[in-house]
């Protein structure tokens, strides 16, 4: 369940970009002629991002509502859907947007390095310590990992962004970056279920 809310507003961002002339159509009715013509004229992107600001302060405020509390990559990442989001509007440019995903994985790399080399237990360490019981040479190597593992991920979206069309970059930010991060997931499992096994043995 919190998996599919945290993915709900990119799910949201990547349904209104894909069929964005036939929501145009069907909420026609509703609107002036004015408001319809406006939307004809802009961009698919621009509609979507119009879109991910709401439902990103939605996301934010159900959990708040349900749980008590907001992590702070929700609270992060709204900052800058609202601030890139907020500036991919105003200039129908979606070069804005498409920095997100890359400051995002950035910040969180430097946060995993600096609590690293700044403080007694890196983050990953507190995140993960509760279930497991490693040595801390092992909690370095993870660390290392997770930092490396930010950095290429917001590499690999620029290259894409820059490289690509706009409609590969919004299934790259979707299923290519998720993609990322269950394939890496895999394989720190791997690697921590041989290490598990061989501390048993």
């Amino acid at each position: 369940m919190k998996l599919l809310i945290d993915f709900l507003p990119i799910v949201i961002f990547f349904l209104v970009y894909k069929w964005a002339p036939e929501l145009i159509s069907a909420v026609s009715p509703l609107l002036s002629p004015e408001m319809v013509a406006t939307l004809e004229a802009t961009k698919p992107i621009v509609i979507a991002t119009g879109v991910l600001i709401p439902a990103t302060i939605i996301q934010v405020i159900y959990l708040r509502v349900t749980t008590g509390k907001v992590e702070k990559m929700h609270l992060v990442t709204l900052a800058l859907v609202v601030i890139l989001g907020g500036a991919t509007l105003i200039s129908q440019n979606a070069e804005f947007l498409m920095w997100k995903p890359t400051i995002v994985n950035w910040l969180f790399a430097a946060a995993f390095l600096g609590t690293q080399w700044f403080t007694e237990k890196s983050l990953i360490q507190r995140m993960m310590e509760q279930a497991m019981t490693l040595p801390d040479h092992v909690w370095t190597r993870l660390s290392y990992a997770w930092v490396a593992f930010f950095v290429v991920s917001g590499l690999a979206n620029l290259y894409v962004a820059y490289t690509f069309s706009e409609e590969l970059w919004v299934d790259f930010k979707l299923f290519g970056l998720l993609g990322l991060t269950i394939l890496f997931i895999i394989g720190q499992s791997l690697f921590l279920y041989r290490y598990m096994n061989h501390e048993e043995q």
